[in-house]
């Protein structure tokens, strides 16, 4: 069950979870990957509305830049992949 403490999103094959919890808005998965990251008037990490197209390893990167490890990313196996 989705938790609005940490939202979900299958993009490109990967799921991709937001740890809302741990985010300190650093805003360094939005200047990575800004297709699919924002951050919202809280200052914390969220998924854009409507996601523009974006590679794998682009989603990979703007979650592995995350200083906190707020952003997880499972495969298709659902394998941890990311932090």
């Amino acid at each position: 069950m989705a938790n609005s403490d940490f939202p979900e999103r299958n993009i490109n094959g990967l799921k991709v979870v937001i740890d809302r919890t741990t985010c300190i808005g650093s805003a360094n998965c939005v200047k990575s990957a800004p297709e699919i990251f924002l951050l919202d008037e809280e200052k914390i990490c969220s998924f854009v509305e409507e996601p523009e197209s974006i590679e794998k390893e682009r989603i990979i990167e703007g979650c592995n830049v995350c200083p906190v490890n707020a952003l997880l990313i499972y495969d298709e196996n659902s394998k941890q992949i990311v932090p």
